[in-house]
């Protein structure tokens, strides 16, 4: 018995009340991408997606279940998203830097470790390295950028810094922010990049997070101490830096993270949850404002929905959602603050089941510990769909 939750990274529905405070009014992920491309999701629709409060596609024949999820975190990113989820809310999420790295900060930074970084702002990661790249390999300084997310990413080329050395680097900034809470970053991210055979600077896939342990119990440990399996699949283990964590697979892109999955449906030795992040949608074409590129990335994971429900065991369930949004149709290249989907499936669980608007991601993790038995939750969504 398991249930599968999959985070479709990125996959918005529409702006929240308060998007405005994150400059993020108007943003909607799924329908101005449906809007500028015509992508058709017939298999998530059937699941329910298309019948969701403020989506207003329907459709006819649902056999899943459906809500639309508002964040109760006053945050838009990856680590707050993934912990609200799994039941833990922030009163005080991780900081974030909109306008860049303070002096304090890379003063900090340059006396603990003598290490003085280029860039020291908000930005894409394909975009510094173009703009910073050359730079980088004359001064060997390697290069220090954020996002909307409590992130502070090192940048450094294969020929100036090995990714052992990265790394290494990497675990002493983080050595260091941990020490002081003032800057205590939810992540702090390799990103290393090489050149290609036409002399351009490109991202390698040899990304890796260093994170911090969540300060509470999450669902995870919960399940783990209760002898039940949990298996993370793509950056599950760097956003919970493996706490609570019985196997894990860290698949680098959509398409392994879909056949990951695809494989965990089939096996009957699990007994608990399996959840898994695809990210492409976020890294690859949300933050780059490909939304052609978002498009198909969607349509990736749609056209194998069938392969997952049709390996599910009789009491197997399956769970989708999202952790904030990221419309790739807007100006900015950023997260944004908007409601998620939430589906759910199961061969013995009611269909076509509209649960409207849900305050908290939390119910995620409500619904998931009282139907383990874990913890009694009264509003779980399980207890109207057995």
């Amino acid at each position: 018995m398991k249930i599968e939750l999959i985070v479709i990274d990125s996959f918005g529905i529409g702006e929240m009340p308060d998007a405005d405070k994150f400059g993020d009014k108007g943003s909607n992920t799924y329908l101005n991408t449906y809007k500028k491309t015509g992508v058709q999701l017939n298999n998530l629709a059937k699941l329910g997606l298309n019948n969701i409060d403020g989506i207003n596609l329907s459709h006819d024949r649902v056999i899943g279940s459906y809500a639309r999820l508002k964040e109760l975190t006053f945050a838009k990113d990856t680590t707050a998203g993934h912990y609200e989820m799994s039941g833990l809310i922030l009163k005080n999420p991780y900081p974030t830097f909109p306008n860049g790295f303070p002096k304090e900060l890379l003063d900090l930074l340059k006396n603990k470790l003598c290490v003085e970084f280029l860039g020291n702002k908000v930005a894409s990661g394909t975009e510094i390295i173009k703009e910073l790249g050359q730079e980088h390999l004359r001064t060997h300084k390697p290069i220090a950028y954020t996002s909307a997310d409590s992130v502070f990413q090192i940048a450094t080329h294969t020929d100036v810094y090995s990714l052992d050395e990265l790394y290494k680097l990497c675990q002493d900034v983080r050595a260091v922010f941990d020490k002081d809470s003032k800057y205590n970053f939810g992540r702090v991210i390799a990103r290393p990049f090489a050149t290609n055979e036409k002399g351009e600077f490109y991202r390698l896939d040899t990304r890796k997070d260093y994170a911090l342990n969540p300060p509470q119990k999450t669902m995870l440990d919960k399940l783990k101490e209760n002898g039940y399996d949990v298996v993370g699949i793509g950056k599950i283990e760097d956003v919970f830096n493996f706490q609570g964590i019985t196997e894990s697979n860290h698949t680098r892109n959509n398409q392994t993270g879909i056949q990951a999955i695809i494989e965990t449906t089939k096996r009957r030795d699990i007994n608990g949850l399996v959840f898994a992040n695809l990210n492409d949608t976020d890294m690859l074409y949300g933050h780059r404002n490909n939304y052609v590129g978002y498009a198909n990335a969607l349509k990736e994971i749609d056209d194998n929905i069938p392969t997952i429900l049709e390996n599910l065991a009789d009491d197997d369930i399956l769970i989708i959602t999202a952790d904030h949004g990221c419309d790739p149709t807007t100006p900015s290249t950023d997260h944004s603050r908007e409601y998620t989907p939430l589906l759910i499936y199961g061969k013995k669980l009611k269909q076509n089941v509209n649960f409207g608007t849900i305050d908290g991601f939390n119910i995620i993790s409500k619904s998931i510990l009282d139907y383990f038995k874990i913890e009694k939750h009264d509003d779980s969504l399980f207890n109207k769909l057995i």
